[in-house]
């Protein structure tokens, strides 16, 4: 198999590292092969691909769709280096307000695979980064469109700031409501 599925400590969200076939030339690798992630559990159909590029310090999150425009995401750092972030927002969930946060980049390759009730975001760590990822359930909408505050304190996410001089965020993200006071209708089923 070209991938090793890893469950984090939110199981739902799930780290994927690709194997990858480097020599003189180059490398490849398989990024999405339905088959496997089917048998994985990840069984999906993907409507849309998004690729952003932003600077060291740009911090982007914590976004999320409502339904019936939710959206799982499988998210990849093609250049540069990010800290990636899923945060459980599903009502009832064991996990409920925990997250989990991974380094993806380009000499890695990982990808974060963040299902349906999560909210998500990154933080820049290299000089500029290039992030790619597959987008199931609904195309964008702005109309369900939402997300949470990056420093929520009851969430608690641990961002790698050492080296960040600056963070750097859209005046959307720094008007996020906090968890607490969020509409979210997800509900964790078992």
């Amino acid at each position: 198999m070209p991938f090793e599925f890893i469950k984090t400590k939110i199981p739902e969200v799930i780290l994927i590292k690709p194997k990858v076939f480097a020599d003189e030339r180059g490398f490849f690798m398989e990024t999405y092969k339905k088959s496997d992630f089917e048998k994985y559990g990840i069984d999906t159909d993907f409507v849309q691909d998004n690729h952003s590029k932003s600077v060291k310090g740009v911090l982007r999150g914590l976004h999320y769709q409502k339904e019936p425009f939710a959206q799982g995401k499988l998210v990849r750092c093609l250049k540069g280096r990010i800290f990636d972030v899923a945060v459980d927002i599903r009502k009832g969930s064991p996990t409920f307000g925990k997250w989990v946060g991974f380094e993806l980049s380009e000499e890695n390759k990982y990808m974060l695979w963040i299902p349906k009730g999560f909210a998500h975001g990154f933080l820049t760590l290299s000089e500029e980064a290039e992030v790619f990822y597959k987008v199931s359930g609904g195309e964008y909408s702005p109309e369900h469109d939402a997300g949470i505050l990056w420093n929520d304190p009851d969430i608690g996410i641990k961002w790698p700031l050492e080296d960040i001089k600056e963070i750097i965020l859209s005046e959307k993200d720094k008007k996020q409501p906090l968890l607490k006071d969020t509409d979210t209708t997800f509900v964790y089923k078992t």
